[in-house]
């Protein structure tokens, strides 16, 4: 059928499109230009499209991978399911992402066949759901999976009844096993509609409870972390790292709890497992040796061959990994791998309004990984005779190869020793190495891309501004802090509705999805961390309207804790019948009401009302509350909750605090002094905001307790030696007869530090400052901080 001048369409096979649909989806077509590339095999010899269904009218880079499929596809909405309902047909519920490698595979085997298109036009409704722009939807299907068969993963194959309650489902079937599976449903459907009802209800029942298992309220154990810790140290693979058997995933959130309890407790072993752990995986296959940047995870135990795909929250989140890693260790790699990771970003991810892009594909030129792997002829086509010699044995790169006979750069000896053997120094073989790399880096980009998801979605952002603002605090870390400024203002203005409601994603300036729960979280974490950056009170408002907001839509007022999404967000015929999930337990990113606690906490110690302390901090204790008895039940699946528990109780590790509920600033640094009788000088700078004070050291008051400076711990790598206080000033307050002693505004206070003979073991510092903060009113009770200052 001609429907516009020079273009032919055809209705997908088994069903006739309205002739206004017809032109809403030519309109929708042509809107996306003269660019645009259908991603079919159904092409007019103009290379036109021979089908279009209701995806190319979507906002997301998957539902339009598959908006020119044969397959009669509907977003997810109330439509789709009324039309089941009409029709007396099933659903069948397709859900992934754009750059899913077995997505892909099934796109190309089954819903590109016309049989297989038909069979679904003409027996089902079928739905396609982009798993990244409604997490939720996805939690609740595939809980319902994993519940059938076990296990999970994506593509998710999903059969529904038109109430939308799962009777059947798996992931990927290859084309004639899905066939059959599709007039197996159908006749089963068709004979045996009320066995299959009650089986829907069965397994409806079976997602809600399961749901509703990571929930228990109690308190807290205090034993809780240590626990935690000892429980990953037990699953730990000791021989290659990371916790538990292939395909191995980096676990962040592991490893960002286990940095900061050993931060705050003491740990030879987490030490080591940090240590190790994150050299196996900076010199493995799973990190773009070229680029930077980490895939999204390892197939093998040896983290060698990865599944190539790369998403923006495992960079976000290996690159606070990597920095929090230096500050434990002060290992200078990490340091490196954490500034390529996020120079990476910056050059390949990154939207010239500001914002990141979510992700890049496995596949280009119509094979896996092929624009990341190297052959020895293509190193020695690109580099020197030394060079490409130095690389190929830095990175073990053979004429017979790891990967389809081709390379997957790695290194398994680590980069002094391999200076040792070139007779270089360390710093000159880096040099020389990061040459090498920019060469094969100019080299790769010739290569055929993989695609680039370019949607950008606000929790995914939101982390990674948190770990540039984290960046920006480095040396030399202003173009970081540029960028997280500049992303954070992005989404303040092009990420929220005219009632300042949150969007989930937004498309080269197209923003149509609601916000979920996590989007708001991790949001106000990120504004956070501009605000300690920058010191700029907007972004401590804006993260608390965020937080506010988060309340009102998402908080459970029957048992505590927050729902994924609204409870407008989900079709309410499908979200009464299929739960309404709670986001707890730590995947690939953590928990959404993880980061709300972690929000919730930071803000509760920024400076604000003291009506507005009691709030958020009431609203933490009651988040924490909700789960605490789930939390003691199984530590370790809660990791990023109990760092931001240990976060509410006792404030950040690391050298920049707060206290007085954000009243005071105070940050530390040890750098290398010129007295004779001290190798380096610890400085302790408080920031105490207009309206407050705190007790000099001798604050001319028994009944008052002086600001006091110490070691933390029994510290043999370090000696700190006499403490140089301030010069107080002397002031009458209302609430003392006599004048008081007291530190106001901007002080120091200092230390000569000595270094041991084993204080290269030990690169950081453990400290105790106590205070009392008072303003002329009122004085709160004693704080004690222990700040871990790394020393350089």
């Amino acid at each position: 059928m001609v429907i516009a001048t020079g273009t032919l369409y055809a209705d997908p096979p088994g069903v006739v499109y309205t002739s206004q649909l017809r032109q809403q989806l030519e309109s929708g077509l042509q809107s996306l230009g003269s660019g645009y590339q259908p991603r079919t095999e159904h092409l007019h010899e103009n290379g036109q499209p021979k089908f279009t269904n209701r995806l190319i009218l979507e906002d997301s880079p998957y539902l339009r991978q598959h908006a020119h499929n044969p397959v009669d596809w509907q977003p997810w909405g109330p439509e789709a399911f009324a039309q089941a309902r009409r029709e007396g047909k099933p659903v069948f519920l397709s859900i992934g992402y754009s750059t899913c490698h077995w997505c892909h595979v099934m796109e190309r085997e089954s819903f590109e066949s016309i049989e297989v298109a038909e069979y679904l036009n003409t027996h089902f409704i079928s739905i396609k759901v982009d798993r990244e722009r409604r997490p939720d939807i996805d939690e609740i299907y595939m809980t319902a999976v994993q519940i059938i068969t076990g296990q999970g993963g994506w593509p998710m194959s999903s059969f529904l009844t038109e109430e939308g309650k799962t009777f059947f489902g798996g992931t990927y079937y290859p084309r004639d096993q899905f066939l059959l599976l599709l007039k197996r449903g159908i006749q089963v459907w068709t004979e045996g509609r009320e066995g299959i009802r009650e089986q829907a209800d069965q397994i409806s029942d079976a997602v809600q409870r399961h749901l509703n298992q990571t929930q228990a309220a109690g308190t807290l154990s205090q034993s809780a972390p240590a626990t935690a810790s000892r429980q990953l140290l037990q699953r730990h693979d000791t021989a290659n790292g990371g916790f538990g058997p292939p395909p191995k995933f980096p676990n962040e959130a592991n490893y960002l709890f286990l940095i900061d309890f050993a931060l705050r407790n003491p740990d030879q072993k987490l030490n080591d497992l940090v240590r190790f752990d994150l050299k196996t995986m900076a010199r493995g296959g799973i990190y773009d040796q070229v680029g930077g940047g980490f895939h999204r995870y390892s197939t093998d135990q040896d983290w060698l061959v990865p599944h190539f795909e790369k998403m923006l929250y495992n960079q976000a989140q290996m690159a606070r990994v990597y920095m929090d890693g230096a500050v434990l260790t002060g290992d200078a790699e990490f340091s490196r791998v954490a500034r390529q990771i996020l120079d990476y970003v910056l050059r390949d991810m990154t939207a010239p309004e500001g914002g990141f892009y979510s992700a890049t594909d496995a596949d280009s030129e119509g094979g896996e990984g092929l624009f990341f792997v190297w052959t020895p002829a293509q190193l020695k086509a690109v580099l020197s005779k030394q060079d490409a010699a130095l690389t190929m044995k830095l990175f073990n790169v053979t004429e017979a190869g790891n990967f389809e006979a081709s390379n997957i750069l790695h290194m398994t000896a680590a980069v002094d020793v391999m200076a040792t053997e070139a007779g270089i120094s360390a710093e000159s073989y880096v040099r020389k190495l990061d040459k090498i790399r920019q060469q094969l880096y100019t080299a790769r980009e010739l290569r055929e891309h993989p695609g680039r998801d370019e949607k950008i979605i606000t929790a995914w952002n939101a982390m990674m501004i948190m770990a540039l603002a984290q960046a920006g605090h480095l040396p030399a870390g202003e173009r970081y802090a540029e960028a997280a400024l500049k992303a954070g203002q992005f989404l303040w203005q092009n990420h929220r509705d005219a009632k300042g409601r949150l969007y989930r994603a937004s498309l080269k300036g197209r923003a149509s999805v609601a916000g979920v729960q996590e989007d708001y979280a991790w949001l106000a974490d990120a504004f956070i961390s501009l605000y300690d950056l920058h010191q700029d009170m907007r972004w401590l408002a804006r993260a608390r309207s965020l937080l506010e907001s988060m309340q009102e839509g998402f908080w459970d007022e029957a048992n505590g804790g927050f729902f994924m999404s609204t409870e407008n967000a989900v079709d309410q015929s499908v979200a009464s019948a299929m739960g309404r999930p709670k986001d707890v337990i730590d995947g690939a990113v953590p928990a959404g009401n993880a980061v709300a606690l972690h929000a919730l906490a930071r803000l509760a110690r920024r400076p604000g009302k003291h009506d507005e302390f009691f709030a958020t901090n009431a609203r933490a204790s009651a988040l924490l509350t909700a789960f605490a008895q789930a939390v003691n039940d199984r530590p370790s699946a809660f990791s990023y909750l109990l760092l931001a528990a240990q976060v509410h109780d006792d404030g950040e590790a690391g050298a920049l605090q707060y206290a007085a509920h954000g009243g005071i600033k105070i940050k530390a640094h040890a750098n290398p002094d010129n007295d004779p009788d001290a190798d380096y000088r610890l400085v302790v700078c408080v920031d105490i905001q207009p309206g407050w004070h705190i007790n000099a050291h001798q604050p001319l008051s028994d009944d008052l307790i002086p600001t006091s400076l110490e070691a933390s711990v029994d510290q043999p790598a370090w000696r700190l030696l006499n403490v140089s206080y301030p010069r107080p000033i002397t002031k009458e307050l209302g609430f003392q007869s006599e004048a008081l002693a007291l530190y106001e505004g901007q002080v120091q206070l200092s230390a000569p530090l000595q270094a041991t003979a084993v204080a290269a073991a030990e690169p950081l510092l453990r400290i105790k400052l106590r205070l009392q903060a008072c303003d002329d009113k009122i004085c709160l009770p004693p704080e004690t901080l222990v700040l871990q200052v790394p020393v350089r």
